[in-house]
C-alpha cells in the first residue's frame, strides 16, 4: 500500500467489522490491523478519502448512518502485527548503514577510511588525534550518526531505530522519514560538536530519540498517527537520557556519552512532530 493513509485509530475492543463491512460495498479499499494497542484502520486512496472514512465513523457512532453486515460475508481483516521491512525501506537502509560504519570500527580499517565520517576531519599526529576545520565538507554534519564504537552500541541503536523509525516511517511515509533523519541527525551532531568540542563522536543515538521525541509529540495533536511509543517504552528511554546526563554511565565505566546529541536530538524530534501534528490538524480544520 504505497499510498495507504491512516484513517482510524480507536481501542482495540472496538467492533470496527460493521463499518468494514460498509466501506466494502462502496468498493473502498482498506485493512483492519492492530499495532500498537490500537486498532488502525488504513485506506488506500489518500488524504481525501481517510477524512471521508473518519467522517462516516464518527456518523455511525451517533447514530446517524445504520450498518447491518450481510449474511455469510465478513470482510477481511489483516492480523498484521507490527511493520514488514518493505514499507519501511529508507529505515532498513539507516541500519544497513550504521552496521556498516560499525564494521568499519570493528575491522580495524584505516582512521583515513573511519574520517571521512567523522564532524570534522581527523588524522593521527605523532600519536595524537588531531581534529580540523569542515571546511565545507557538508555531508560530515550527517555522518556521525552511521559511526558506532561497540557492540552494544550498534545493536541497541539499531533495534531502537526499528522500533521507532519503522512506525513513523510506515505513518509518514518515506520522503518524510529522509527529511526527519537528515534534519534531527543535523541538530543532535552539531549539538554535540557545539557543547562537547572536537572529538570523535558518533552514533545513531541522536536520531533514535529525536525519533522518540517526534512520536510522542505528534499524536498528541494529530490523534491519527498512531505512532507513540508505549508507557514503558518511554519511561525507559527517558530515564536512560537521566542517567546519562547526570554521568552515572561514565563512573560505571561504560565510556564517555552524547549527551549533547541526546538531548538536541529528543528536543528537536520533539519540535518536529508538534510542526507535523500542528500542520496536519490546520490543513483538515481547512478542508
Amino acid at each position: 500500500m504505497s499510498d495507504s493513509v491512516i484513517a482510524l485509530s480507536v481501542n482495540v475492543e472496538e467492533d470496527l467489522l460493521p463499518l468494514s463491512a460498509l466501506l466494502h460495498q462502496r468498493g473502498v479499499p482498506h485493512r483492519i490491523f492492530e499495532e500498537g494497542g490500537k486498532q488502525v484502520l488504513e485506506v488506500q486512496s489518500g488524504e481525501q478519502q481517510a477524512r471521508q472514512v473518519a467522517a462516516l465513523y464518527q456518523s455511525w457512532r451517533k447514530g446517524d448512518v445504520r450498518i447491518e453486515l450481510p449474511e455469510g460475508r465478513a470482510p477481511r481483516v489483516s492480523p498484521s502485527r507490527g511493520v514488514r521491512w518493505r514499507q519501511a525501506p529508507v529505515t532498513v537502509g539507516l541500519v544497513l548503514l550504521s552496521i556498516l560504519g560499525f564494521l568499519l570500527v570493528y575491522m580495524g580499517a584505516p582512521l583515513s577510511w573511519i574520517a571521512q565520517l567523522t564532524f570534522t576531519p581527523v588524522s593521527l599526529v605523532q600519536g595524537n588525534l588531531q581534529f580540523m576545520p569542515m571546511d565545507g565538507q557538508y555531508w560530515r554534519l550527517l555522518t556521525p550518526a552511521f559511526l558506532h564504537f561497540g557492540w552494544l552500541h550498534i545493536v541497541f541503536n539499531a533495534l531502537w531505530l526499528w522500533e521507532l523509525g519503522a512506525r513513523v516511517e510506515r505513518v509518514m511515509g518515506s520522503p518524510n522519514m529522509v527529511g526527519l533523519f537528515c534534519v534531527i541527525a543535523l541538530v543532535s551532531n552539531t549539538s554535540q560538536y557545539v557543547f562537547g568540542g572536537p572529538g570523535l563522536f558518533g552514533g545513531m543515538s541522536g536520531v533514535v530519540y529525536g525519533l522518540l521525541g517526534f512520536s510522542w509529540v505528534a499524536p498528541l495533536l494529530q490523534p491519527r498517527w498512531p505512532i507513540q511509543p508505549a508507557r514503558a517504552i518511554m519511561l525507559l528511554m527517558i530515564g536512560w537520557l537521566v542517567v546519562c546526563l547526570v554521568g552515572l554511565v561514565e563512573v560505571l565505566g561504560f565510556g564517555a556519552i552524547a549527551n549533547a546529541a541526546h538531548l538536541g536530538g529528543l528536543i528537536c524530534g520533539a519540535a518536529l512532530g508538534a510542526a507535523f501534528g500542528a500542520l496536519s490538524r490546520a490543513t483538515e480544520s481547512k478542508s
